[in-house]
Order: structure tokens, then C-alpha cells, then sequence
């Protein structure tokens, strides 16, 4: 491969070096921010030597040339640019502060919302199996263990503002101690409980004056408050931030927290919260007047549209908007819609998998449709349905009758972050029509994709063609490619071992098309149960990066493999991991060659699953995954042949 004109080819593509912000690689693909979009020929980039996919996501141009490729490539790019290589988090920042202010927005929410699923899931489901049990033993509810296990239930509703503002103070690089402290008075013993005010009269309500008597304010609690909690936080990181600037050092540590509470404080109580508080109700008021529309019909809406803002990436707003609405009135009714709209994909790809005579589209479109009914949808949605695009809109149309269900009946849950058939233990008030929901969203979007979507003729004549050249080699003397054996023999090479103790998937299971799509290659993904990667195989370790993250080897046989230890963690700069070998090292099967730390890649709050590829797949005749769940390293997962 020219290395350099695949390079040059690039450059010319994206607008040459005067469009380019920034520029990076990771394992497997040029990462590029460039200043108009519009200079970008994505068409003619996908035609480029050595390129095996082109995406844009969260700003950047993703360009895919594989391992061993992307670094020697990058090495060409940034001469021939004139440009200095940025980091990965340089790129980051770069692509993030291209965005356009609403989708930074978006972006910030999710960063907030995303890292407190677990407590709002965890209370959400022990709210709901209380109520379930309660049903079913009415006798429950006065007992004392019923009461224990209710308080813990409410808990993380309770404390709500203090877990969003805890979130807010690291999404925008404060402090999370002081963010604390903002989320604690906002609801302090010392402040009427908001949930106490509606059975009160105006007389009643405890004021005091603000600004030196130019106004009076309600001393009330901002409990179930989401917004006010967000906009005080943000402010109170910029004033921390603006302080450590300018204070000496030798008294920062005294001045600048004791400004920053007092004025976010006061601010929050005497003009943040009142004013961002009624904004927000205005809001939810909206949220629940759109769902409550006469005859379902914001149901329909919802759920039609709700795949549209996947794939848009703006749906981490739809988590604010559920915790309102939880915290206002105990129910949750925007997550059936959400369930409605994932079914809805996920039967459509269920659909295509069943028709479709292609065996790759169909081993990558069935466990991507088992994904969207347990919740995930990205697979079925950029790996499948996008991609043919009448299995998507036979998917949004299955969203919107199941949403007009779910609006007609009012279903709702107790908690948000769940979604599909997990969803029946968050609504176990509502466990028939919950049902009735997810079964018609699933029959309206399996029969129309059915009906929708037809083969390319194309694809077909190759899986027929391809039958009839394995018929024909089968009789042939000998044994090799073709031929339906083995080119080394009568069995297929044992070539790859399981590297790391976990659990095996699917490799179309995991959240990033790159690797669902197998667009570098066919292989299976781990979910590491232990910090050790060690050699499926007798060979030489062809690239260690420079971040640690991932590992290119190949075996003695010439099995090129992938290890990728985590989604993004290009971005985490190489510090949970610790590398045991260098390039070029020739290593046995079972010798370690990485160690990394799963508790501080989660908590940085990216997804451990590690995919394992056979990048060069296209060298064989099969590459098939023959073992799923729970794996130790030494057994078999890939057999190449």
C-alpha cells in the first residue's frame, strides 16, 4: 500500500490543510476535526486506498484504515499538512467547541445524566417490586421491613439535586465538594419541603427579603428540581474557576471556596432557583401536555420520532425530562413511549434478519435486534436499519403506534434509564398494557419492514454465486480456499484462544458501528471480568499504542487480530493501562501482555467491552465465533479457516 498518496488522497478530500482543526489517530482510524464540513467529499474518502469505512460522530471525521495502517498513514498526513499531531483529547475539545451551542447542551446533559442511572434505577426498581409485592400482598405495606425498604426506594429521589449537582460540578470541571454543598441548601431542613407547598395557602409559606429589601422570596426547597440545580452548578464551577485565577495562592485555598458558596449560594436562592424553577415547570407542563394530547396522539408523535433523535444524538436531553417528571408526579410516562420506539427498531432488524439470504447482514442484524428489545439500540439502528433505511422507517412507524398506545392508557414507570422487556419490572402498575405497547410497536414494525424491505439483487447473485462456487471446487482434488475445507486441512485451525477472563458476545453487541458493522473484521467482543489481556496465540505482537489501549499481533499461521480494550479509550491517554510487551516482541500463547484497571475506565465512565478482530478476515475463507458467554482465557472463541 502507498502509504503517502492514500494520505495525500485524504487531504485533498477534506479540503486540504487549510480546513483542518485538529488531527489524531487511535487504534484503527484517522480522527479529524476539520472547519467545513461541507469541503468534505465523503463519497470519494471511502474510495481511497486502504479505507474501510467513513463517519462523522460527536465533530469529528472518523476515517477507518485498520491497524498497522492508521499510524503509518497519520505519519504521511500530518507531513504532507504541515501540521503538528494533536492529542486525543486536543481533538476532543476541538470537535466538542465545533458543535453548535444546543448540541453542547445536549452533549452536557447527557454527560450529567448518564453517570446517575445506577442510583435512579436502583430506587426506580425497588419502588416498583414494593408496588408489585403490595398488590399482590396488600398486607405488606404495614410491616416494618415494607417501610425500610421503602425509604430506601425514595432515596435517590429525595437527594436528587444533590446527585445531579455532584454530576453538574464534574461535567463542567468544578469541584464536586462544593457542588455538594449547592445541592444540599437548595434542599436544606431550613427550607420548606416543595413537596409540603401544595396544600398550603400563599399566608402560609415563609418568605423572607432578598437584595436588600427589593424583593421578597419563598424560603422552599428545590426537591424534585432539575434545571435550577444545573444552571447553579454551572455557575458556580465558572466563579470557582475565575477565583483560582485570580486569588494568591497562599490564600486561595481559604477565599475561593468561601466566595464561591456564598454568592452561587445566595444567587441560586434568591434568583437562580426561582427563575430557572418556573422554566422548568413550564417545560414539563409541556412534556405532559404533549403526551396527554387528546386520543394518544403525543404518543404517536413521541414514539415516531424518538429514533430520529438517536440517531440525531440529542435523545440524553429525554433523561432531564424523565427525572422531572418523576420528581413532579411519581411517574415516569415519557419511558413507555422510548420503549415503543426501540421495540419498534429492533423488530425491524429482527424482520431483515429473517428475510435477508445474506449471511453477514444476518448474523449482524439478529443480535442487534435482541439488543433494541432489552434497551440498546444503536446496534440495530447505525449497524442495520440505517443502513437499508426501510427497516428505520418501518421501525419509527412501529415507535409511533406503540406510543399512541401508550399514551391512550397512560402508562408510566418509576424510574428512568430502562428500557424494553427490562422495563416490565419499572411499571408493575401498569404490567398489561405495558405489554400491549411493546407488542404492537413490535408486529407494526416486523410485517412493515417485511413488506418494505427487499434484497439488493446484487447481494443475493453473490451469496448464490458464492454457493455455487463452493459446489463446484468440492469436487475438485485437494483441499484449499473454495473448496469447503480447511486450506491447511480436513478441520478448521483452533486460531485464536480467549485473551481475557469474562464474558464473549457478539461482536455486533457492541456499542460502536465500527465494530458491529465489522467493518474491520469479524471477531467476537469480551466484557473483562479481570485487568489481564493475554496471547490467544503463539506469534509476534506487531503494535503496542502509544495510549496502551489496544494490541495488533499475528499469529505464527498469519491470523492478524485486533484487541481493543474498552470503546473510546483512546481518550482515557494510555493511564489505567500497563503494557507487558513491545512491538515486535514474539510471545506464546498465555503470556500476559497487558494489565488495566476496569474500575478506573468505568469510572471514567467508558464501556469496558473489548472487541477482538480478525482484521484481516478477508484473507480467509470463515472466521467464526464458537463460543459466547462466560470464558476463561486458554478456551477457543474464534476458529479461522
Amino acid at each position: 500500500m502507498d502509504y503517502r498518496n492514500a494520505a495525500k488522497e485524504v487531504l485533498e478530500n477534506i479540503g486540504g490543510a487549510g480546513n483542518i482543526v485538529s488531527a489524531a489517530h487511535c487504534a484503527t482510524r484517522l480522527r479529524l476535526v476539520i472547519a467545513d464540513n461541507e469541503k468534505c467529499r465523503k463519497e470519494a474518502l471511502e474510495e481511497v486506498e486502504g479505507v474501510k469505512g467513513v463517519f462523522e460522530a460527536s465533530g469529528q471525521i472518523q476515517i477507518i484504515f485498520g491497524t498497522g495502517t492508521v499510524n503509518k498513514v497519520f505519519e504521511e498526513f500530518v507531513s504532507l499538512a504541515g501540521i503538528k499531531a494533536g492529542t486525543k483529547e486536543e481533538v476532543k475539545q476541538a470537535a466538542a467547541s465545533k458543535q453548535n451551542l444546543f448540541l453542547r447542551a445536549i452533549k452536557t446533559l447527557g454527560d450529567i445524566f448518564v453517570p446517575i442511572i445506577p442510583a435512579i434505577v436502583a430506587s426506580g426498581l425497588l419502588m416498583g417490586l414494593l408496588e408489585g409485592l403490595s398488590n399482590i400482598w396488600p398486607s405488606l405495606a404495614d410491616s416494618g421491613t415494607y417501610q425500610i425498604f421503602h425509604l430506601f426506594s425514595n432515596t435517590a429521589f429525595v437527594f436528587l439535586p444533590v446527585l445531579i449537582a455532584v454530576s453538574a460540578a464534574k461535567a463542567f470541571g468544578g469541584n464536586l465538594f462544593l457542588g455538594a454543598v449547592i445541592g444540599m441548601i437548595m434542599i436544606h431542613p431550613d427550607l420548606l419541603n416543595a413537596w409540603s407547598v401544595a396544600g398550603l395557602s400563599a399566608a402560609e409559606i415563609p418568605r423572607a427579603t432578598a437584595w436588600f429589601g427589593l424583593f421578597d422570596i419563598n424560603l422552599v426547597g428545590y426537591q424534585g428540581h432539575v434545571i435550577p440545580v444545573i444552571i447553579a452548578v454551572w455557575l458556580m464551577c465558572m466563579l470557582e474557576k475565575w477565583l483560582h485565577k485570580i486569588v494568591p495562592e497562599i490564600i486561595d485555598l481559604f477565599v475561593t471556596p468561601l466566595v464561591t458558596v456564598l454568592v452561587t449560594g445566595y444567587l441560586t436562592l434568591t434568583i437562580i432557583g426561582p427563575i430557572f424553577s418556573t422554566v422548568e415547570n413550564w417545560v414539563l407542563a409541556g412534556a405532559r401536555t404533549l403526551i396527554g394530547l387528546p386520543f394518544g396522539i403525543g404518543g404517536l408523535i413521541i414514539g415516531a420520532l424518538y429514533a430520529v433523535t438517536v440517531v440525531a444524538g440529542v435523545h440524553h436531553m429525554y433523561n432531564a425530562i424523565e427525572a422531572g417528571l418523576l420528581s413532579a408526579t411519581n411517574l415516569n410516562t415519557w419511558m413507555p413511549i422510548a420503549t415503543a420506539a426501540n421495540v419498534g427498531q429492533g423488530a425491524a432488524a429482527l424482520a431483515l434478519a429473517l428475510k435477508t439470504k445474506n449471511k453477514k447482514t444476518k448474523a449482524m442484524a439478529l443480535p442487534a435486534s435482541l439488543s433494541a428489545f432489552l434497551g440498546i439500540t444503536e446496534p440495530a439502528i447505525f449497524g442495520v436499519n440505517i443502513r437499508y433505511m426501510k427497516p428505520f422507517i418501518a421501525g419509527c412507524i412501529g415507535g409511533a403506534c406503540g406510543g399512541l398506545v401508550a399514551g391512550l392508557f397512560g402508562v408510566g414507570a418509576t424510574a428512568y434509564g430502562i428500557t424494553g422487556l427490562f422495563g416490565f419490572l419499572i411499571t408493575t402498575q401498569f404490567l398489561g398494557t405495558y405489554a400491549l405497547v411493546i407488542a404492537v410497536s413490535a408486529a407494526v414494525a416486523f410485517i412493515l419492514s417485511w413488506i418494505m424491505y427487499k434484497e439488493v439483487p446484487a447481494e443475493t447473485d453473490r451469496v448464490m454465486s458464492g454457493q455455487a462456487e463452493e459446489s463446484e471446487s468440492s469436487g475438485a482434488a485437494g483441499a484449499g480456499p473454495g473448496s469447503g475445507e480447511p486450506a491447511g486441512g480436513t478441520e478448521a485451525e483452533p486460531a485464536v484462544w480467549c485473551p481475557i477472563e469474562g464474558e464473549v458476545i457478539e461482536l455486533s453487541g457492541v456499542k460502536d458501528e465500527t465494530f458491529a458493522g465489522e467493518v474491520l473484521g469479524k471477531g467476537i467482543a469480551v466484557i473483562p471480568k479481570e485487568g489481564k489481556v493475554l496471547a490467544p496465540f503463539d506469534g509476534t505482537v506487531d503494535t503496542v499504542f502509544d495510549t496502551k489501549h489496544a494490541i495488533g499481533m499475528t499469529s505464527d499461521r498469519g491470523v492478524e487480530l485486533l484487541i481493543h480494550v474498552g470503546i473510546n479509550t483512546v481518550e482515557l491517554n494510555g493511564v489505567p493501562y500497563k503494557a507487558h510487551v513491545a512491538d515486535g516482541d514474539t510471545v506464546k500463547k498465555g503470556q500476559l501482555l497487558l494489565e488495566f484497571d476496569i474500575q478506573a475506565i468505568r469510572e471514567a465512565g467508558y464501556d469496558i467491552t473489548t472487541p477482538v478482530v480478525v482484521t484481516n478476515t478477508d484473507d480467509f475463507q470463515e472466521v467464526e465465533a464458537v463460543k459466547t458467554g462466560e470464558v476463561h482465557p486458554g478456551e477457543e472463541v474464534l476458529r479461522v479457516w
